[in-house]
């Protein structure tokens, strides 16, 4: 694979309007050399048609407890300590206004 030279650098630096100095230019140039050359190693890669997609790298399961019925307080019991009731449930100032 042919190497990217400072042109080319410095032609997408013109084109992402930036303004890049000698050394950097130097710079990029091959850091962009190494990138381009990782990105040809993966286009070698052999058919991967046969791999399975996959949202993880690893399996995952999700660990939940199963539900079990228990005593629980009844509706009066619950609200006996409100200091307003209303149709069974806790009544609270309103915040809302009713206009939309």
């Amino acid at each position: 694979m042919p190497e990217i030279t400072r042109d080319e650098v410095a032609h997408l630096a013109k084109l992402a309007r930036l303004a890049l100095d000698e050394s950097e230019l130097d710079r990029l140039a091959g850091q962009l050399d190494v990138i381009l050359g990782a990105v040809a190693q993966i286009k070698e890669a052999t058919d991967a048609s046969d791999v399975r997609p996959t949202s993880h790298a690893v399996p995952l399961e999700n660990v939940t407890r199963p539900d079990v019925v228990m005593p629980s307080l009844t509706p009066e019991q619950a609200l006996s300590g409100a200091p307003a009731v209303e149709d069974g449930r806790f009544r609270v100032p309103q915040i809302l206004s009713d206009e939309s």
